[in-house]
């Protein structure tokens, strides 16, 4: 159906696209190339979210060649007024006389209609070209429009045995420091970082994206934290150059007794979570609680789109993983394997909880990706459908 001259020029819209990551969401990813009498006459790649669009840019280029030329977008054209006028005007009045894209905007506002007054204004358009690729670059983007909620990226440096820390929590360092830059690369192309309080406590991490090429994005900070057992002097909230935070929190929590762990009243709790709001960069979530004092995943993800973070790495504790897993809310697995063996069965497992009691039960992956990052093995994959 495509030539293979349109693949091409689509795949360069693709790699324009992928120059957005960290400073576009919750917008998509989108390049556009403009090509006349089959040499590339503009291009362009939505740089910074509520900045020009890709084909706007393209088109700037491109000038008065635009002209009977062909457009290749991996995205449909806007047709409303959002922070920017609609794309589709700009590409008529510029005078494209072919679009081909890769993807419908699945976004209510555009949804074909870019298309349809596209070919309204008499231009042919040609959709579905690498529709593949294109959707597994805005997979964030696709699942929040069509589902309302966050997309999951779990994170795990681990031993070849399959544990994240040893038995008292000490992490640092199971990987090397060419698989820790790649984790601070996902931190930067995110638009958030997730961990649980028994994270926050064992390890008192900064969240924050450092030693990076370029100027980063400092994602938000998400904690989940039932009972606010948050230390107002963690460097979260003492070092400067993070993102906000975010901690969601158990509502009304009852009074409790529980092993290993402070017990807070009612009145502790409204009076920590008093001193929480004062602060200028900390957000307190309050969502109803399970009975056995945990937060809801569902609800978690759901809220995440609604503030508009739709793209989450989990870096997380055996227990949070584990929720998230037994959920279903889990889209992409991120293994780190570093060549080491915990050897023993007391170490902090990637996942804490019940598994299933056969094989068959076990829940099974589609990898990706499989590259040496220094002496460590980076295996990214999907669930199975």
């Amino acid at each position: 159906m495509f030539a293979e001259a349109d693949k091409k020029f689509m795949k360069r819209a693709l790699e324009l696209a992928q120059r957005g990551k960290g400073f576009v969401s919750p917008n998509p990813l989108v390049g556009a190339v403009i090509v006349n009498n089959g040499r590339i006459v503009g291009e362009g790649f939505h740089a910074n979210y509520g900045e020009d669009h890709a084909e706007v840019i393209a088109l700037k280029e491109a000038g008065k060649e635009a002209e009977g030329a062909r457009l290749y977008v991996n995205l449909e054209p806007c047709s409303h007024h959002g922070k920017t006028p609609p794309c589709s005007l700009r590409v008529i009045e510029a005078g494209i006389k072919e679009v081909y894209i890769a993807n419908k905007d699945p976004n209510p506002k555009v949804n074909g209609q870019g298309i349809t007054l596209l070919r309204e204004r008499g231009i042919e358009v040609k959709t579905g070209l690498l529709a593949e690729e294109g959707e597994r670059l805005n997979e964030a983007f696709f699942l929040a429009q069509r589902e309302k909620r966050a997309f999951i990226n779990l994170k795990a440096a681990q031993t070849l045995d399959g544990y994240l820390a040893a038995p008292g929590g000490d992490a640092r360092w199971i990987t090397g420091e060419k698989a820790r830059k790649y984790g601070h690369k996902l931190r930067h192309e995110l638009d958030a970082v997730m961990i649980g309080i028994g994270t926050l406590l064992a390890d008192n991490p900064r969240l924050t994206v450092r030693d990076f090429p370029i100027k980063a994005n400092q994602p938000a900070r998400i904690i989940l934290d039932s009972y606010l057992q948050f230390p107002l002097e963690a460097r979260l909230l003492s070092e400067d150059g993070g993102g906000d935070i975010y901690i969601f929190t158990g509502k009304n929590p009852r009074e409790r007794k529980r092993a290993n762990s402070n017990d807070f009243s009612t009145a502790d709790f409204k009076a920590r979570k008093a001193r929480f709001k004062e602060l200028d960069n900390v957000e307190i979530i309050e969502n109803p609680m399970s009975a056995e004092g945990l937060l809801s995943p569902e609800k978690i993800v759901k809220k995440l789109a609604e503030l508009g973070f739709i793209n989450i790495l989990l870096e997380g504790g055996s227990r949070v993983n584990y929720s998230f897993q037994r959920a279903g809310l889990i889209n992409k697995y991120y293994f780190f394997l570093a060549p080491k063996l915990m050897t023993g069965n007391n170490g902090v497992p990637v996942f804490a909880g019940d598994a299933p009691k056969k094989i068959k039960e076990l829940p099974e992956l589609n990898i990706v990706t499989q590259k040496f990052l220094g002496e460590d093995l980076l295996l990214v994959a999907y669930p199975q459908d």
